[in-house]
């Protein structure tokens, strides 16, 4: 391979082939770059080691042709090595070339002048051009090196590679499901998996108790910028085990990944957070904990002051709470006014500050705040000279299901505040367990609770009675609104990394009654659990192990590890964030004929039949 080679090969006789990344022509002597998977190198043709007809050969080549040299390789002169490349101190004498591939002018740069990309769009377009740039082949390759580590490190823990099907049973997960009509079958339809979840607990049920699978898992819903159709995710399945074994399993293999591909030794085992303890501190599920900033109620004490807004919150279920943000004095101006609107667009009504300086405080509210009252302000919060203290009114989520606009704004204040002023360590890596999720969320349109999680999530021990005693029958949408009122907790789990969520978990249901009382919380009556879910529910008839497991994305681990910003820098064949795949222009319309053998119909947009559907 041409990036393969170094100093300690010169004289040696190679066959080299590749892409001609750049020609250059200096009359007496051509000099082409050849690119490989592995690398760059220079080739130079002279009348020294060509003959004339190799030399009329190499000057015909022009970028991104695919060419096979003979030739012998030789040091560089000390003053023409490249620092830049590994292969910059060799060069090879090319004796012989030959073109194996000759191309057209290429619509994008495969190497950008001055580092700057063309439009998205246009590079997935042609992505198979774009995939030849350094960046996109050593994602590629750090990520197929990502995925024999997991497989590795699973196998050596005893777990089993098994594959589960990808045409299924239509199930709710929670988003649409991409269905396949069946040809066979007229008007049946096939689903593709939003997870492997069922199949993985039906392999519990079958006795092998160690499962993992690299998982494709395809959801129909809107996308955002982070998100794709189809994604990969590292999932398994464990039985006998509660949230220790599998927490000990994930952090062994993401410490794995991390130490043997960025150099890097975690710390385990990773910290561990409740749902309500992350968002009374942090405002959020998926905290960044490479800085602190934690969030402070302050409700009573500021309540005290003369400020209208803070009186106005006695006797309601608003708190008033805030953030100290050291150093965060310094702020000009214009940079404390941003912080209001940037509340403002996380739900909140604003934010109030205060500035902590020799002479006192100063800010929003500090008028309204007598010597006293704030000094006593100074200590609880712990605010030094030269901080800043934002404050935040509003309700906290963290007995809830979901953070609240208030909780937003905080982490968001938090957040653009710990880059503003530099307060994340930089080369952090924190990773933190976030636990007991609630186990319902209340869907005030349908009148019925949803599953947090999804609906074989076992609750938490505490709640479990109480689940059972309220749902010995399908609830009303007033005993749904009741129950999902005490707040119930659940076993679920996330793995949280520098402020991104990376997986999600739980320990599974494994008592038929349980899950039976669940399904009806959730108002699904038994018929309806057994035409949704019999197939499972028939294997829970005979001996369910307790069973747990965690699916990691390793579409965003991989972005991570080579310090991407888009998933699209790791997958080979991206879509748009409008579901599209560019280059071979899919979805596409299909003949009236493929229609009818699927037995499908299509209506236009005044719901008429068209002909020949």
């Amino acid at each position: 391979m041409a990036g393969e080679l170094r100093a300690t090969d010169a004289g040696r006789d190679v066959r080299l082939v590749g892409w001609v990344h750049r020609r250059r022509d200096l009359g007496g002597l051509i000099f082409l770059d050849l690119r490989d998977r592995s690398g760059r190198l220079q080739l130079s043709l002279g009348p020294a080691s060509a003959q004339p007809a190799v030399l009329e050969r190499a000057r015909r080549v022009g970028a991104e042709w695919v060419i096979a040299v003979a030739g012998r390789v030789a040091q560089r002169p000390a003053d023409a090595v490249n620092a830049d490349l590994p292969t910059g101190e060799i060069e090879v004498l090319v004796s012989e070339l030959d073109v194996l591939s000759e191309s057209e002018t290429p619509p994008i740069p495969v190497a950008p002048s001055g580092g700057e990309l063309p439009a998205e769009e246009l590079r997935l377009r042609y992505r198979y051009l774009d995939l030849r740039r350094d960046e996109l082949q050593r994602a590629l390759a750090v990520r197929h090196q990502a995925c024999q580590i997991v497989r590795g490190y699973l196998s050596s823990q005893g777990f089993l590679e098994i594959e589960t099907p990808m045409l299924t049973r239509r199930t709710p997960e929670g988003a649409r499901d991409y269905l396949v009509p069946s040809r066979i079958h007229a008007g049946e339809f096939y689903a593709l998996p939003q997870s492997p979840q069922i199949y993985k607990q039906l392999l519990m049920v079958s006795g092998y108790d160690r499962y993992f699978q690299i998982a494709r898992c395809l959801r129909d819903e809107d996308l955002r910028a982070d998100r794709q159709p189809e994604f990969t995710q590292i999932d398994a399945e464990m039985s006998f085990v509660d949230e220790n074994d599998v927490f000990r399993t994930g952090e062994g293999m993401i410490a794995s990944l991390w130490r043997q591909v960025l150099g890097v030794e975690l710390t385990v085992p990773f910290p561990r957070l409740t749902y309500r303890e992350a968002v009374e501190a942090y405002g959020t599920d998926k905290p960044d904990v490479r800085f602190g900033m934690k969030i402070q109620d302050l409700t009573v004490l500021l309540q005290a002051s003369e400020f209208r807004l803070f009186q106005e919150t006695r006797g309601t279920s608003s708190r008033i709470r805030g953030l100290v943000a050291p150093g965060g004095a310094a702020l000009s101006r214009r940079e404390l006014d941003e912080l209001a609107p940037l509340a403002r667009g996380a739900g909140a009504a604003g934010a109030l500050w205060l500035r902590s300086a020799p002479d006192g405080l100063s800010g929003t509210f500090a008028k309204a705040l007598d010597a006293a009252l704030s000094q006593r302000l100074v200590e609880a919060a712990l605010l030094n000279q030269g901080d800043l203290l934002i404050v935040v009114i509003g309700e906290s989520g963290a007995t809830g299901t979901t953070p609240t606009p208030a909780d937003a704004a905080l982490d968001t204040l938090r957040r653009h505040l710990g880059v503003r002023l530099e307060l994340r360590e930089p080369r952090a890596h924190r990773w933190l367990w976030i636990t007991e999720f609630p186990l319902f969320d209340y869907d005030a349109d349908a009148g019925r609770l949803v599953a947090m999680h999804h609906p074989f999530t076992m609750p938490h021990p505490d709640e479990v009675r109480l689940l059972i005693e309220a749902a010995r029958e399908p609830l009303s949408a007033e005993s749904a609104r009741a129950l999902f009122a005490r707040g119930l907790r659940s076993r679920a789990y996330d793995a949280v990394y520098n402020g991104n969520e990376m997986a999600s978990g739980s320990i599974r249901i494994h008592d038929p009654a349980l899950q039976q009382a669940v399904f009806r919380a959730l108002g699904i009556s038994d018929e309806e659990a057994q035409a949704k879910f019999g197939f499972l529910l028939e294997a829970f008839r005979f001996g369910v192990p307790p069973h747990g497991g965690f699916a990691f994305g390793f579409d965003r681990l991989a972005m991570l590890l080579v310090g991407g910003t888009s998933l699209r820098d790791v997958i080979a064949f991206p879509k748009t964030t409008a579901a599209r795949a560019l280059f071979e222009g899919a979805p596409a319309p299909v003949s009236a004929q493929d229609l009818a053998e699927l037995h499908i119909a299509i209506a236009d947009r005044q719901r008429r039949m068209i002909p020949g559907g």
